[in-house]
């Protein structure tokens, strides 16, 4: 059995704002592989990093009156948002704003933080991981996921296309870049694959769908059949853990064993500490990787990178 990798979910995101330098900062210190950036788009075609386009609860918007006449009502992948959202802002204009933890009253500690940090640049990103590397001596990835690129095409901003320029511009198009590429969707990956070597992962949940893809769902993609289709394109899955496991009593599913046998890769997300985030019957955090660890998992996205690293290393 490997060492599985970490993968620090938005940065060491339980323990500051998920998307800022500190998170990512910290994540690298802690010992994480890889940061993962979420990639969402400005109005002028810059990459930035948000968990969502809707950025009311990740940032000191609503606090800039001069952006009052920009919150909006939206539909998203099909679901109606109300909110701010960063495609109706200029780069320029989206580093006036600070970030906030999202999560305030699970993670009450990390408000302290609120305010200090301005929203990320996903080249900022890059750079943050590469002098990460230069600091600690040993190579640390980026993981991005890109966020709803169908909605931002429709939006005339092809998210694709100026990803791979990014991309490009720092040598990250090889089979042996430090990169890991993620997305729910399934049209953008499989034009990827036809675009650069870089390696891919297809992320899937418990519920539901690739939006682009409506006749498709997730549980068929996690069939035998499905998993051999993703290894057309992608060396790797990112599921949800109930894919694998429901709870801590179960005996886990077939779904990393299939997924082996067609040749891919698998991701769990995202392993938390707080006791909402935990499944029924697992005692700790570190119960509950140390039980993925036992099933062959090959990397863990975690809120909490050190606890990650920590079962990683047992």
């Amino acid at each position: 059995m490997g060492t599985p990798l970490v993968i620090a979910h938005r940065g060491a995101s339980g323990e500051r704002p998920e998307h800022t330098r500190a998170a990512y900062d910290l994540a690298i210190a802690q010992g994480a592989d890889f940061i993962e950036p979420d990639l969402v788009l400005s109005r002028d075609g810059v990459l930035i990093v948000r968990h969502e386009n809707e950025i009311g609860g990740t940032t000191d918007v609503a606090d800039h009156p001069e952006f009052a006449g920009r919150h909006t009502t939206r539909t998203v992948d099909g679901h109606t948002v109300d909110g701010w959202f960063t495609e109706d802002f200029t780069l320029a204009e989206l580093q006036t704003l600070r970030a906030r933890e999202r999560l305030p009253a699970v993670r009450p500690a990390n408000t302290a933080f609120d305010g200090r940090e301005p929203v990320l640049t996903f080249q900022q990103v890059i750079d943050i991981a590469r002098e990460g590397s230069r600091r600690t001596g040993r190579p640390i990835g980026v993981c991005p996921e890109l966020k709803h690129p169908s909605h931002f095409a429709a939006a005339g901003l092809p998210m694709e296309d100026l990803f791979v320029a990014v991309l490009e511009a720092n040598a990250l198009t090889g089979a042996d870049a430090p990169i890991l590429i993620q997305c729910f969707e399934v049209g953008p990956l499989r034009r990827l694959a036809a675009r650069i070597d870089a390696p891919l992962l297809q992320l899937m949940s418990v519920a539901g769908g690739p939006v682009d893809r409506p006749d498709l769902t997730y549980a068929a993609m996690a069939t035998p059949a499905g998993l051999a289709a993703v290894a057309g394109y992608a060396r790797w899955i990112g599921v949800e853990t109930a894919m694998v496991a429901p709870d801590a009593g179960r005996a886990p599913t077939s779904l990393i064993a299939d997924a082996h046998a067609a040749g891919l890769k698998v991701a769990a997300w995202t392993f938390r500490a707080e006791p909402a985030f935990l499944p029924p019957g697992a005692a700790d955090l570190t119960a509950w990787l140390t039980a993925f660890r036992t099933f062959g998992l090959d990397a863990a996205f975690s809120d909490f990178p050190a606890a990650a690293v920590a079962v990683a290393a047992l």
